[in-house]
């Protein structure tokens, strides 16, 4: 595989653990598990929710396809290229309704310009 492409398909696995995340502790399991003293069924209702475990899950498979990249890449190349989870995660944000600022799309601007530097040296 194209280390490029796993690298770039490891922040793609990595947005979406997030949004899954975020999702499932938005669930109205959870919220009302975490409106409760905390407690052991608080984690496992956490642990349990089919959208965190998803989430979990992607972050697992990013994890082992991150193994391949650092296989071949310095992290000094490679990790810099996770700053386009930013890029990802604004436009999704946008797309689902999250507020997306001037000034937080100008950050993530400037982010992916050094993303660029850097995969260009």
């Amino acid at each position: 595989m194209n280390t490029t492409f796993a690298a770039i398909g490891c922040v793609v696995l990595s947005v979406m653990a997030q949004f899954l995340i975020k999702a499932g502790m938005s669930s109205a399991a959870v919220t009302t598990a975490l409106a409760q003293p905390a407690g052991l069924h608080t984690a496992v209702a956490v642990m349990l929710d089919p959208k965190i475990i998803g989430g979990f899950t992607l972050y697992t498979l990013g994890a082992v396809a991150w193994l391949s990249v650092l296989a071949r890449w310095d992290v000094s190349k490679a990790y810099p290229l996770e700053g386009l989870g930013f890029a990802l995660a604004l436009v999704v944000g946008f797309m689902i309704g999250e507020q997306v600022t001037l000034l937080r799309t100008l950050g993530v601007v400037l982010i992916c310009a050094g993303v660029f530097a850097v995969s260009a040296s």
